[in-house]
């Protein structure tokens, strides 16, 4: 799984009676649990937002008087957990990346959560009510300060002066790895996104299953270049004062493209609190609530009524950030319909396997 950054490890924490949330970190194991012994709702969520969830919630629980526990993991360590614990649900609400979001409503993790969602546009949700974006998000790559990132390509990482000062989080696994593999499939077809990984891996450290780990990496020097997301990265900017650009690598033609990574949310199939995760689920798509995503998460909200809302404050914003980038939007479900050959092909291409 992605193991939590320090930034996120610092809010995996009580945080008191008085909001009476409970955030726990999933790398620690264990399920998740009743908080507060009266009304709660818990949330699995990949890595990412807990820095956002945080006051959000404490509002949620003093409006309901409905506890929020929190456990966070990696995208893919979310759907598997919800998985194994089918014969005793712990889950309410799913919150993950695609493709994994699609492979839990697949496997029959979800149910229809009869939340409203009419203001958020067709192409962002299930059409049978299973799942919902919560915040829109970006796969970006993160560099060194040492490393000018203003016309850098793709062929550029090749380079042998990157051996053993690149990495990225491992496809299948991480959400981001695995928009990695997608946007180069989209780029440079199934087999030219295998040929150049397989090329990449002559600097590649080696398999990572967390994104978030690889800023402090970068930060340091450690590595030169690996991927993350936008809203990740900015807000660890922000929080941590991590030293490293965010940039978008380029074609041979000089385009530079990323892929559309929202969070998406669900309602867990057989969720032992299945009413107040709908109160929930309500609550984080409400206007108020999804304006504080440009100025407190650096993430994009997904209401179509606040589509052109300007980042409050000062400082980089998600929209900014992709300025000039070419959004390539995935179909997912076809993503999922493949996800286990890719990997594997991956796997072998990277001989990893």
């Amino acid at each position: 799984m992605r193991i939590p950054t320090p930034r996120l490890a610092r809010t995996a924490l009580i945080l008191g009676t008085a909001a009476a949330v409970t955030l726990t970190a999933a790398a620690c194991g264990g399920t998740g649990t009743n908080a507060g012994g009266g009304k709660t709702v818990t949330v699995y969520s990949a890595d990412g937002m807990a820095d956002w969830y945080k006051p959000e919630f404490a509002k949620f629980t003093q409006q309901t008087g409905i506890a929020v526990n929190y456990v966070e993991a990696g995208s893919g360590e979310v759907v598997n957990r919800v998985d194994k614990e089918q014969s005793n649900p712990q889950a309410d609400i799913v919150v993950t990346l695609p493709p994994f979001i699609q492979k839990a409503d697949r496997k029959g993790l979800l149910q229809d959560s009869g939340v409203d969602t009419s203001m958020v546009a067709a192409t962002d949700k299930a059409a049978d009510g299973k799942y919902v974006n919560l915040a829109d998000n970006y796969l970006t790559f993160i560099a060194n300060p040492s490393v000018d990132t203003s016309k850098i390509t793709w062929n550029d990482l090749l380079d042998p002066k990157y051996k053993g000062k690149v990495q990225y989080s491992t496809p299948g696994q991480a959400g981001d790895g695995t928009a990695v593999l997608v946007l180069l499939q989209q780029l440079m077809g199934k087999q030219g996104a295998l040929d150049y990984l397989a090329k990449l891996q002559a600097n590649n450290v080696g398999p990572s299953s967390s994104t978030g780990k690889l800023q402090a990496k970068v930060d340091k020097g450690e590595l030169q270049v690996a991927n993350g997301d936008v809203q990740m990265n900015l807000q660890d900017i922000k929080d941590s004062g991590v030293k490293f650009n965010l940039f978008f690598p380029a074609t041979d033609d000089g385009k530079r493209s990323t892929v559309s990574l929202p969070y998406v949310m669900g309602l867990a199939k057989g969720a032992p609190h299945k009413d107040s995760a709908a109160k929930l689920m309500n609550f984080l798509l409400t206007a108020d609530v999804q304006k504080t995503l440009g100025p407190d998460a650096y993430a994009v909200p997904v209401r179509t009524d606040l589509a052109n809302q300007a980042a409050a404050g000062t400082g980089p914003s998600a929209s900014a950030t992709i300025a000039g980038v070419t959004v390539v939007q995935p179909d997912w479900n076809a993503v999922n319909d493949t996800l286990e050959a890719d990997v594997a092909a991956y796997n072998k291409a990277t001989g990893q396997q």
